[in-house]
């Protein structure tokens, strides 16, 4: 759905800024990491927003809540050992630096509050760390879903026994299809909405559990 709310459009931002670049920064960092230079010489191995960005998909992201960032491109012929489980790693690294990210944010945006409290800034950043949580949440849920091109099909491919192998990366050219099958008929939305509720409230206690020693 179209979104107007501008105090919220302009709190995304920032919150999407982050999340794409992290989130293809740790693509491009594991996959160094595992022997394959490619996104370092292709300029990837930076948190640099504008290196990541695709500029249709983040206005789809921002508008629509579904977008997409320019995909980092490997070569597996360079990986160090098994292509398929250094892949799987590459194709982790993204989301589980979204899950991290969102984390990390709930920290901030929970001793931000208490040190401005009462303060006129305080909605304002109350806003900006809101959005940072959750779109990081949905971009580490919505990408771990296993089906093409996200990064959950990677994940799945590479630790099937070699029997089911074969048959699951089979269905990856209709990948677009499914995906896109699943965003209109909302069957996305009906896993991710609780999957991101599940983890805000779970990381919200922990949160809370971690810093009450600093809060009282």
């Amino acid at each position: 759905m179209f979104n107007f709310d501008l105090p919220s459009l302009i709190a995304n931002v920032p919150a999407l800024l982050i999340g794409f670049a992290f989130h293809e920064f740790a693509h491009a960092w594991m996959a160094d990491r595992l022997g394959d230079p490619t996104p370092r010489l292709t300029g990837r191995l930076t948190l640099n927003p504008v290196a990541h960005l695709d500029i249709f998909g983040t206005l789809m992201a921002l508008f629509y809540r579904f977008g997409w960032a320019k995909p980092v491109l490997i070569n597996p012929n360079n990986f160090r050992g098994n292509p398929l489980r250094s892949e799987m790693l590459v194709a982790l690294a993204g989301p589980v630096m979204n899950l991290l990210i969102a984390f990390v944010s709930m920290l901030l945006w929970v001793l931000t509050l208490h040190w401005l409290y009462g303060t006129s800034w305080a909605p304002v950043i109350s806003e900006v760390f809101m959005a940072i949580v959750f779109m990081n949440l949905g971009l580490g849920v919505f990408n771990l879903i296993p089906i093409p091109p996200l990064d959950g099909f990677s994940v799945v491919g590479g630790i099937l026994p070699s029997r089911f192998a074969g048959h699951f990366w089979a269905i990856k050219q209709y990948g677009m299809f499914i995906l896109i099958f699943f965003l209109f008929t909302n069957v996305l939305g009906r896993i991710i909405s609780p999957a991101v509720m599940f983890l805000f409230n779970l990381y919200q206690t922990v949160t809370v559990l971690i810093l009450s020693p600093l809060l009282k």
